[in-house]
């Protein structure tokens, strides 16, 4: 099976949100860990936002039990508002506003957690016959960099699933799905944007092969534009590792029936918020950088740097 390029371009985006959190508890009990602050915004908020700068405004929301904050925080909040709005507090009432009108935010249930396959598998009412992208939540992705514009233009031009991929270095690649790639670089999509990241055509994926096993050092993460092919797929996928239904399996399955399946490397700028130290780094990362943080914050981090005992020391 073969899978040209589509004549009608993606318009609609997923975004798994029924992971427990388990890693950020006790903060996760009662707080859905996509609503996690990042500097002022949940992290769920960036996810979106970066849908909509590449036109996919309609986004389906794949939730589970425990997770009805998430539905409140994109819903309207007429009280709130209201409030805001007697103290002439228009800067807060636009921010408030944003949540809600960057998108056209819809969910689901997911109903049990099989996994990220079959998470997405609930998608297809919404998604129908027509290319979607899947944004997991974990991984914030710089504003300035265009993943997924690229991607999208990438699945465009050869049709099939595009997936996100980084280089994590071969002591790293058994954390992650990975891949097998042809060694020529692929042409098009992106290339006049002398700052593209680097298209390869994908032959083979693995999730978390051992270090010596890995055919590359190239992860999968979590972006990817997926044909409506994949839903099929899905549902004749047997669960894999962990006992889950494994999106990776499904997007192999399509590879091996022929249909085409590319990765963008990215080099840019990535905030992995799954994790507690890395979920720091990032709010620091981009505290740094924002006009009305980075001026006051900067000079203090700098001296609070400079006063830390050296390595191994110990602290009072």
């Amino acid at each position: 099976m073969s899978s040209p390029t589509n004549s009608r371009p993606a318009r609609k985006a997923v975004i798994p949100v029924a992971g427990m959190g388990t890693r950020f508890l006790p903060a996760t009990k009662a707080v859905p860990k996509e609503l996690l602050p990042v500097v002022d915004r949940p992290a769920l908020q960036y996810i979106v936002e970066e849908s909509a700068r590449a036109g996919l405004a309609e986004v389906l929301m794949v939730t589970g039990r425990g997770k009805a904050a998430i539905e409140d925080f994109f819903d309207r909040t007429p009280e709130l508002e209201a409030a805001l709005e007697k103290k002439g507090d228009q800067a807060r009432i636009d921010a408030v506003a944003e949540s809600t009108d960057v998108a056209q935010v819809h969910f689901v249930r997911q109903g049990e957690a099989k996994g990220l396959g079959h998470a997405v598998l609930q998608a297809a009412s919404f998604v129908g016959d027509e290319p979607f992208a899947v944004l997991l939540g974990d991984d914030l992705i710089d504003a300035r960099d265009l993943l997924l514009e690229q991607m999208l233009a990438v699945q465009a031009e050869h049709g099939g699933c595009v997936v996100a991929l980084l280089d994590v270095g071969a002591e790293n690649i058994d954390k992650y799905g990975c891949v097998a790639v042809d060694d020529a670089p692929q042409t098009g999509a992106g290339d006049t944007d002398s700052a593209a990241d680097t298209v390869v055509r994908i032959t083979g994926m693995v999730e978390k092969p051992k270090k010596e096993e890995a055919p590359s050092s190239l992860a999968i993460i979590g972006r990817y534009v997926l044909a409506p092919e994949i839903f099929d797929a899905i549902r004749a996928t047997p669960p894999g590792r962990g006992g889950e239904i494994q999106l990776t399996d499904a997007i192999l399955a399509l590879l091996e029936q022929g249909v085409p399946v590319h990765g963008v490397v990215f080099s840019g700028r990535r905030y992995d918020t799954g994790d507690k130290l890395d979920y720091l780094k990032a709010v620091v990362r981009l505290a740094v950088e924002r006009e009305d943080l980075g001026p006051a914050l900067r000079p203090w981090l700098r001296s609070f740097v400079g006063d830390l005992p050296p390595e191994g020391a110990s602290q009072a």
